[in-house]
């Protein structure tokens, strides 16, 4: 239940002297969950980030390198590493694949389906978490739209 060991943690450092941090608590919540997207993905030949540029992918056909990683806050470099190891793993095709010509990438029938697949093993986790957490899983409704922080 990450929700009581991010609890016991707070209690933790509060009793060595160092006050509640809610950021660290933030972090601790989310390193926990984000092991277990992983593992839920990992079958799938997925890790979170490369959920999350095929998940860009569907929703804009054709985008090119440079769109994918601005919307996915990664280097150009990154989204090119990881976007090859989906080309290579059958997910994702490159329509021009020329260097130097922007590129036009596609989700593939073998990138939808394990994409379908993710998209199930992410809504049982966003339901165990409301279960377990149901005031924190509230809470964070909305915040990935406009995010705390966010300038």
């Amino acid at each position: 239940m990450p929700q009581r060991s991010a609890d016991r943690d707070a209690l933790r450092s509060e009793a060595a002297g160092r006050p509640f941090s809610p950021v660290i608590a933030l972090l601790t919540v989310s390193s926990v969950w984000d092991a277990h997207l992983g593992a839920a993905l990992k079958p799938l030949g997925l890790t979170t980030r490369k959920y999350g540029l095929l998940a860009h992918i569907r929703a804009t056909p054709d985008i090119s390198f440079s769109e994918l990683a601005r919307r996915s806050q990664i280097t150009v470099q990154t989204a090119h590493t990881a976007v090859h190891a989906l080309v290579d793993d059958g997910m994702v095709s490159d329509g021009t694949a020329i260097p130097g010509a922007p590129s036009h990438l596609r989700m593939t029938e073998k990138g939808a389906r394990a994409l379908t697949e993710a998209d199930s093993r992410l809504a049982d986790l966003d339901t165990a978490l409301g279960t377990q957490a149901p005031a924190f899983a509230a809470a964070l409704r909305g915040m990935h739209e406009e995010p705390v922080g966010a300038k």
